[in-house]
Formats: C-alpha cells, structure tokens, sequence
C-alpha cells in the first residue's frame, strides 16, 4: 500500500481571468504534519477547498486515500474533515450539543456516546455543558478541532487554525495537532505563521506563483540557504528567512 496518503498532480485553479495554480504537485504522507505556506493570495485556501471537494480543479488529479476525487468523491468526503480559519460552531449551543449535532449530521450511531468520547479526549468536561459562545478563544478551537473529528476522519485540513489566538491558546492547539498526528491523523496545515510549521511540521511546501517550488523537511529546507555565517555565535537560519530567500529567488527568474 502506497505511504502517501495525498497525492496531487498537475492541479490547476483559475477565476476568470486569474490563474491562482499553476501545476501543482505535492505527495503526503500518511499520519504526518503536512504544512503549506505561501503569501496571502498564493492558493493555499483554493487547493485546500479542491482536496476537500469543496472546489472542482480546472486540470490535474486529486487522490486521497486511494480514492480518485473525480470518480469517487462522496468516499473521500468519508475520509476527511476540514476545519478553517474560523471557529464552525454554534455559540447558542453547549460543547456537547455541538458534536451531538455534528455526529447527527454525519449520520452516525450513538450521537451521545461520540459526543462524550470527545469530550473525555479533548479534556473538556467542565466546559461540555456550557454555552460554547462563552468559551475562550483557545477553548472554541478546541472543540472545533473535536468536532471535526466526528466520525474518525483519517485526514483533517486545518486551514489557519490559530489566526487570532493568543500565544497561549496558539500553544494549546499546536499540541492538540501534534496529539492527532500521534494518534495517526494526517494533518494538513495551512498557516501563515512560520514558527507554527517550524514547530509542527515533518515536511513543509512552500506553494509561490500558482507552483510548489520547495518541499522538504525543514533540516531540508536549511540547507537550501546560504551556509552559516560564523562570527562570534553560529546562527542558524529561521523557516521565516528561508522562505523569504526562496521566493525571493523565484520572482528574481
């Protein structure tokens, strides 16, 4: 069985008369951190909501899970789950009433029983029974992330899951992913913080004019910049530098 459980080739997205992907090619494998990065306007919201059958692409091919998403894309909607930018929960409700409601709508058995292996997971029974529009920050995203894994998805596209967190509440899902992907979860990840996909990420892509144009692990994209300058302390270069060099280079050609 093939280890990748993403494979992409060629894809291409247009609106109108912008060509937002190019050409897209990218692999991921099974029960890793997968993280995208590129400018705002790049694609990463267009390719995220391709994969998620959200958006049909104009060219290419989508595989998940071994299902092709043109020819069977209902058994790839049963294989994953996407949670964006924003919280996707209902404030008037409680915690546990929103994965009931979600576990409902999956048409699953034994909503109430879901619902509380969650919660018993996600380490939220005190919160469980409150109305969710009274939770923190950091305390929505938690059970959003819950709520997208209603029904075991084995790929979840986390699509800037902590803009507008704070330090701490970022912390909190940071290890929260790190949790799924332990649990063999494969995590895509979109984010525009550098450090996020520093810290969580086993390989990262960096997507610049429509095109994948680096993909590596990050001890892979180091060593694509320039070697180490030593002065008094060697210093060795943050993923915000890299990608900054490599697009940089890019749009130089």
């Amino acid at each position: 069985m093939d280890k990748n459980i993403i494979q992409i080739k060629g894809v291409k997205k247009s609106y109108k008369t912008v060509e937002v992907l190019k050409g897209v090619d990218l692999e991921v494998e099974q029960g890793s951190i997968f993280s995208l990065l590129g400018s705002n306007g790049a694609g990463k919201t267009t390719l995220i909501r391709i994969m998620a059958t959200l958006l049909k692409a104009d060219a290419g091919s989508v595989n998940i899970g071994g299902f092709n998403i043109e020819k069977s894309s209902k058994a790839i909607r049963g294989l994953i789950s996407l949670t964006g930018q924003y919280a996707a929960i209902d404030d008037i409700l409680t915690g546990r009433e929103n994965l009931q409601m979600i576990a409902r709508l999956r048409h699953l058995k034994y909503p109430k029983q879901i619902a509380e292996e969650l919660i018993m997971r996600f380490d939220m029974s005190k919160a469980a029974d409150r109305r969710v529009g009274t939770y923190s920050g950091g305390m929505k995203r938690r059970i959003d992330i819950a709520m997208s894994l209603v029904g075991n998805p084995k790929v979840i596209f986390l699509d800037e899951p902590t803009t507008g967190l704070d330090p701490e509440a970022r912390l909190e899902v940071w290890k929260l992913i790190k949790e799924l992907s332990a649990a063999g979860t494969t995590v895509f990840l979109t984010t525009q913080y550098l450090e996020e996909a520093e810290q969580l990420a086993d390989k990262i892509a960096i997507l610049h004019g429509g095109k994948i144009i680096a993909m590596d692990t990050l001890e892979g994209l180091k060593k694509m910049f320039p070697p180490v300058k030593v002065e008094y302390v060697e210093k060795q270069p943050a993923l915000e530098e890299i990608f900054l060099s490599i697009i940089g280079k890019k749009e130089e050609k």
